[in-house]
């Protein structure tokens, strides 16, 4: 029996180096570069091949007119963009992620590779919501699907920078380890996806008039609100750090007036 217990013991420490083994960090970057690129390849490809009216349908039905005949095509279009600024976001915040780090591990890796499969998906989120973009149930469902492809491609990202924080001191630079300036801002920037793209989910739920107008348009929105929130926490650390000096003063200023007064003064 302690044979066994030796075994395993020394089975569970095997894996666990080699989940903190070093990987990469330029093999790493370079094939998420790569992944990104091409699901942006594959969105710029599927909006101009099906999305592109017919000179003959321009002049029967729209009488000519190309504005009145790409009009038919907004609710793609819309799509298309929507998808294409969420797959920007995404490979911005990658970039931030390891630009912070210093050494990558094999569980980075890994999870980083459940991050680029959930992104993969987004052409498929885009065809869904661009197909079904009509008042049904079936485009709720498209909702619910992106929603739920955008929130594992965002949460892996988030792991991957919750495990560099377990071992700080060789996967983190020193600038944005926990505790710090960049720390707060690299968490709010991997939290933002997915607490966003839960909360259309509910909305999906809660409310029947939802539309993929409506999710597309959120899309777009999120970089606007992405540099809000960097605004916020910087407003924020900045009040958090006025309070702490204010409190520093009044405690320094009690000091020197109990050093100035005389035992007796003091004893009363």
């Amino acid at each position: 029996g302690q044979r066994r217990e030796e075994e395993e013991h020394h089975s569970l420490e095997t894996f666990t180096f080699y989940l903190s083994e070093p990987l990469s960090k330029e093999r790493v970057e370079a094939f998420s570069d790569g992944v990104y690129a091409i699901v942006a390849t594959l969105l710029i490809l599927d909006i101009c091949e099906d999305n592109v009216p017919d000179p003959r349908e321009v002049q029967e039905e729209f009488h000519g007119s190309l504005l009145e005949a790409l009009s038919e095509y907004g609710p793609n279009y819309l799509a298309y963009f929507g998808s294409f600024v969420t797959i920007g976001l995404l490979w911005f915040v990658h970039h931030s992620l390891f630009l912070y780090v210093t050494k990558a591990t094999r569980l980075m890796g890994l999870l980083n590779i459940l991050s680029l499969a959930f992104i993969g998906g987004l052409p498929l989120a885009y065809q869904l919501t661009s197909e079904f973009a009509e008042k049904s149930h079936n485009e709720i469902e498209a909702i619910q699907v992106s929603c739920v492809i955008t929130f594992f491609a965002s949460i892996f990202q988030f792991a991957i920078w919750t495990t560099a924080l377990l071992n700080e001191e060789e996967t983190l630079h020193a600038f944005a380890r926990y505790g710090g300036k960049e720390h707060a801002f690299m968490f709010a920037k991997l939290a933002l996806y997915p607490c966003v793209s839960l909360g259309a989910f509910f909305l999906t739920c809660l409310l029947s008039e939802f539309s993929t107008a409506i999710f597309h348009l959120m899309q777009i929105v999120i970089p606007f609100a992405f540099l809000a929130l960097r605004i916020f926490v910087r407003i924020s650390l900045t009040a958090i750090r006025s309070v702490m000096s204010l409190s520093r003063r009044k405690v320094v200023l009690l000091e020197e007036e109990e050093a100035c007064l005389s035992p007796n003064e003091t004893l009363s």
